[in-house]
């Protein structure tokens, strides 16, 4: 296997991982009660999906 003959620099390094940070997550809102869940889930708040409920949900 060939191996590198001179170390890469700095900046070819940081630029190579310049996308490798991570991404914040895309949130919608329930249409039932207007919390924010992630798409195309069960809403953990009132357990709802599509206009249906999925799970119960325990008020406490």
């Amino acid at each position: 296997m060939p191996n590198p003959k001179r170390r890469h620099s700095k900046e070819r390094t940081s630029t190579r991982r310049a996308h490798d940070h991570l991404k914040r997550r895309a949130l919608s809102e329930c249409p039932n009660c207007h919390e924010p869940k992630l798409p195309h889930r069960v809403c953990a708040h009132c357990g709802k999906y599509k206009g249906r409920e999925v799970i119960e949900v325990v008020e406490e």
